[in-house]
């Protein structure tokens, strides 16, 4: 990999910088994270799912989510009818496609149309040439970003083939979801990039560079983060949010999608949820800071005690990830677990990888802690990361009220179990300490 471009910014008196990639080295790099999935993953998740063929079709502007990550990095969309398929050979897998050009440098087109003009003739002798016993389709009942063959295409693809090979054609769910779900060794280095570029943007955001208490307000917070991404020449898959909480404000913190508009004062627990998208992969990261008074160098050890119970929720999920065990299975132990040591949990952990709300195993919503179907009873595998949100609600005496400490990072598990990607929050975010000399 080429050394790493440093951009560097001024923030008011913060001297700011990144690990970022310009553009035309990001392709470079997305190109070869490809070309490493589709020879080396690519055959070894086609083995394991028992399918000899996987037949990809979708069209410019409406693209199949998977096709989605194989896109070449200088194609911003599919073009024309795109038709991408991968069989299964002794020695890995043979990727190509039945388009005008080839699809990009690493999926070859062997579609002649001066030959062969009707394209879906075309996929049907290259089909029948290669005799699978198993051919899937991206078809799913449980996960949106495995289902993404629509009827169009699906019944081209099924009259243009000889009737014999009909009932060789099945869902390839289990395919798809491997595929999105699994991270390589390259993907998992970039991740931890990702992942320190995150916790940055938001500990400068949680600073008096950005928060000045008894003006700043939460939204003024919420569209800094979207400049900020901007300006590192980067996106984010979702729109930030930024709450507070804080004695003698009445409610509780509600997922109920509304904005949470307020001017972030001295006392306030501030609360952010935030992710960006580089290098095909996606961060999501809620953290919290407590903005200290004028007489305050610390936060109040109410809010330590309450954020090391949001920690102790974590453990419990995380101590109990193990290979082949469904995140049904995993959510109820750790809800019993949490419960018996006297926590206050919600856990709502999803798989985080090519796409924020990833395909994989789920381990619950907050309005579903009793498990949820398919995703559900997605069984745990290796080389998979997941964005570990959770809340623990916990009363504060000295606030007489209830609040909730929201935490999400990025957490990997591997072959030696599980750990963060690049660390957790276990202190709060002090928004404006004095300067080590003043005190």
């Amino acid at each position: 990999m080429k050394p790493f471009f440093i951009l560097f910014f001024s923030i008011s008196t913060l001297i700011y910088s990144q690990n970022i990639l310009p553009l035309r080295e990001r392709a470079e790099l997305i190109d070869r994270i490809q070309k490493e999935r589709i020879q080396n993953l690519l055959p070894q998740l086609m083995q394991e799912t028992d399918l000899d063929m996987w037949v990809l079709i979708t069209r410019e502007y409406n693209e199949d989510p998977v096709v989605k990550t194989l896109l070449p990095p200088t194609w911003l969309n599919a073009r024309r009818r795109t038709i991408l398929v991968f069989s299964k050979k002794a020695d890995g897998v043979d990727a190509v496609a039945i388009t005008r050009y080839n699809f990009g440098n690493n999926i070859r087109s062997i579609w002649n149309k001066e030959k062969q003009p009707d394209q879906w003739k075309a996929l049907a002798e290259y089909i029948v040439s290669q005799n699978p016993k198993k051919i899937g389709i991206n078809t799913s009942e449980h996960y949106g970003l495995a289902d993404g063959l629509v009827k169009t295409d699906f019944e081209g693809m099924i009259n243009a083939l000889p009737k014999e090979f009909h009932k060789r054609v099945v869902s390839a769910e289990t395919l798809a979801v491997r595929w999105l779900e699994t991270r390589t060794p390259i993907e998992m280095t970039l991740f931890s990039q990702l992942t320190e570029i995150t916790h940055s943007i938001i500990e400068e955001a949680f600073s008096t560079a950005v928060i000045t208490p008894g003006t700043t307000t939460t939204e003024d917070v919420v569209w800094w983060f979207r400049n900020r991404v901007a300006e590192l020449q980067l996106s984010t898959w979702f729109h930030p949010t930024v709450d507070v909480q804080r004695t003698g404000k009445s409610d509780l913190y509600a997922f109920d999608g509304q904005s949470k508009f307020d001017v972030i004062q001295p006392g306030d627990l501030v609360h952010c949820d935030f992710g960006i998208t580089y290098l095909t992969l996606n961060t999501d990261c809620q953290e919290l800071a407590y903005v200290l008074k004028p007489e305050e160098t610390e936060a109040p050890s109410f809010l330590i005690e309450a954020l090391s119970q949001g920690n102790a929720v974590q453990d419990f999920l995380t101590n109990n990830f193990e290979e082949g065990k469904t995140g049904n299975e995993t959510l109820a132990t750790a809800l019993e677990q949490s419960k018996a040591a006297g926590l206050r949990p919600q856990i709502y952990t999803h798989p985080l990888g090519m796409y924020g709300h990833a395909a994989g195993t789920t381990f619950g919503m907050w309005d579903s802690q009793q498990g949820i179907p398919g995703s559900g009873e997605h069984p745990l595998h290796e080389n998979t990361v997941y964005a570990i949100e959770l809340n623990a609600t916990v009363f504060i005496p000295e606030w007489d009220k209830d609040i909730r400490i929201m935490l999400e990072e990025p957490g990997y598990f591997g072959p030696n179990g599980f750990r963060y990607v690049n660390g957790r929050q276990t202190d709060l975010i002090l928004v404006g300490p004095k300067s080590e000399h003043l005190k």
